[in-house]
């Protein structure tokens, strides 16, 4: 139906949903400093018109088409955050919203972390830091959504039961 850079819009039995071009996913990274602080980012984002609070993430494969998951992880948190980690460990992989989109993401345990930069990610993304403790991510998550920011449905889980 439609094809950009990074997604495209496809029909399959009567069922519209996206998908990755090219099979790209995400590397999504749970990164905990040495202090018990949750490294989150927030940033603007266009289709929901306002900051979106999640964990570091990004596309696998988008600016090196040969990168693994587990290098974008890496290079995403350190863009995004700030921090290096010492230690990566694969979780697993997991879907977005399997109602709407294909997309699957790897989730990578980040410890061990580092502080080697200011963060912010690339130009135009605008990331804010927040380093959250885990005993407080509740009270954290209200206060952001009192402000008007969205929240990514990852956290939800993290609230129940952190990793």
């Amino acid at each position: 139906m439609w094809r950009g850079r990074f997604i495209e819009a496809v029909t399959e039995r009567r069922w519209e949903y996206v998908r990755r071009v090219a099979g790209m996913g995400a590397a999504v990274i749970y990164a905990v400093t040495d202090e018990g602080e949750l490294v989150l980012v927030e940033q603007h984002r266009i289709p929901l018109g306002r900051p979106a609070i999640e964990l570091p993430a990004g596309i696998v494969g988008d600016e090196d088409a040969s990168e693994t998951a587990a290098e974008t992880a890496r290079r995403e948190l350190e863009e995004e955050t700030g921090y290096r980690a010492g230690r990566i460990t694969d979780v697993g992989s997991f879907v977005t919203t399997p109602g709407l989109a294909e997309e699957r993401f790897t989730l990578f345990r980040a410890e061990e972390l580092e502080r080697v930069g200011p963060g912010g990610g690339v130009e135009a993304e605008d990331i804010t830091v927040h380093l959250v403790p885990l005993a407080g991510l509740g009270d954290f998550i209200a206060g952001a959504r009192a402000r008007g920011a969205d929240i990514d449905k990852i956290l939800a889980g993290l609230i129940l039961r952190p990793l």
